[in-house]
């Protein structure tokens, strides 16, 4: 049996040749060619149906998975796969397959479509969209080889992703509190006391205020996602730490957290600013790519010349609706307006064309309205 590595560059050298292909590749060769070499490198035997059952059933009448890994005639791991460049983002997708496992009593499934892999712990205690561990590109040689090596059948015999999933949904959990308190224009009630009673010379406005001029961030090396550059012209996703040591061992690293000066407010020379501007302006070029972090995964929509915005084959008037659409894929139009409501200048990030730089369009935007009082004088843009 091939080594997994080798396996994954072989995998990687045919999505090139498929890419220059005419003819769109469907599930089922997509499954021969891109997917069940990997399970085979893995250790498992896909000739064995002890070992690897094709079109599962836990009932005569479910929908089948495309593939259930067994350890003892047991089912472990889910994967549904789909055609080479199918759609991933539907959500009834990762939904359907999601549902059945927990059915089933299956904890791990994926989704893939022989190039990307998105890992679902199906158990975890949380809404469905946050419940994606992963997701990796086989064309991106060493975190694909890392994450899926999780799911080698020696591996799930000794269930070593436990003890990596127990990190990173402890620390996801932290980081979202530590973003809330730290990330709202209103700095959190509890924060400004406890550094009140720390800094008694200084008053709760005084602290509050500084508050809103720090930018806090929270570096949890086994999360992916939130501090991860987007994915540029080589499609590189995040890679995955090996598991860390146990809790219980010396020398167990703390999350890093670092602050700098920003401007507390977004000034009006800056609100006057529209994506037309900044493509005016050269900052924004017309048919560049945008990219947007969601739940972990990374979407790209195409900036079109008038401002608007091209995603998933829709254009949308504005940023934030663009945005907005990239939800509605990973959570369904029935969640709450709460979750779907998105800052588009914030979500979306661009290569700056003058800089260089990939910076949200919000930063551009301030960088054209900062260069136009320059020329102009402080009246404005």
């Amino acid at each position: 049996m091939l080594e997994l590595r080798d396996v994954v560059k072989q995998c990687g050298e045919r999505l090139d040749r498929f890419r220059t292909s005419r003819s769109r590749l469907g599930e089922q060769d997509t499954k021969a060619s891109l997917i069940s070499p990997i399970i085979e490198a893995l250790g498992w035997d896909p000739r064995d149906p002890d070992e690897v059952s094709h079109e599962y059933r836990r009932n005569g009448t479910d929908n089948p998975v495309d593939y259930a890994l067994l350890l003892r005639k047991t089912p472990k791991f889910f994967i549904e796969a789909k055609g080479l460049g199918q759609n991933l983002d539907v959500p009834k997708w990762a939904n359907q397959t999601i549902a059945y496992a927990t059915a089933a009593g299956v904890e791990w499934v994926a989704l893939t479509d022989g190039r990307e892999w998105r890992i679902y712990n199906a158990h975890a205690p949380v809404p469905i969209e946050q419940k994606l561990f992963r997701a990796v590109r086989i064309d991106d040689t060493e975190p694909a080889v890392t994450l899926l090596s999780l799911f080698s059948r020696d591996n799930m015999r000794d269930n070593r992703i436990d003890e990596l999933w127990k990190e990173f949904f402890v620390d996801r959990q932290v980081d979202t509190q530590l973003n809330a308190m730290f990330g709202s224009a209103d700095p959190a009630a509890e924060l400004v006391a406890a550094l009140s009673q720390r800094l008694p010379r200084f008053t709760d406005d005084e602290i509050r205020a500084s508050l809103t001029r720090a930018k806090a961030t929270f570096d949890f090396p086994g999360l992916s996602g939130r501090q991860a550059p987007p994915l540029g012209a080589a499609d590189e996703p995040t890679p995955l730490p090996s598991p860390a040591p146990s809790p219980r061992a010396a020398g167990t690293s703390r999350p890093k957290v670092s602050s700098r000066a920003t401007r507390p407010t977004v000034t009006e020379q800056e609100r006057r600013v529209k994506v037309s501007d900044m493509i005016a302006a050269g900052r924004l070029r017309p048919g560049s790519t945008l990219h947007g972090t969601y739940l972990g995964v990374t979407y790209r929509s195409e900036l079109l010349p008038d401002g608007r915005v091209r995603y998933s084959g829709q254009v949308y008037s504005s940023l934030s609706a663009a945005g907005q659409a990239v939800k509605v894929a990973a959570l369904g139009s029935d969640a709450p307006e709460s979750k779907l409501s998105t800052d588009g200048l914030e979500f979306w990030r661009a290569t700056d064309a003058v800089s260089g730089d990939v910076v949200s369009v919000k930063e551009i935007r301030r960088r054209t309205a900062r260069d136009a009082t320059r020329h102009s004088g402080p009246g404005g843009v």
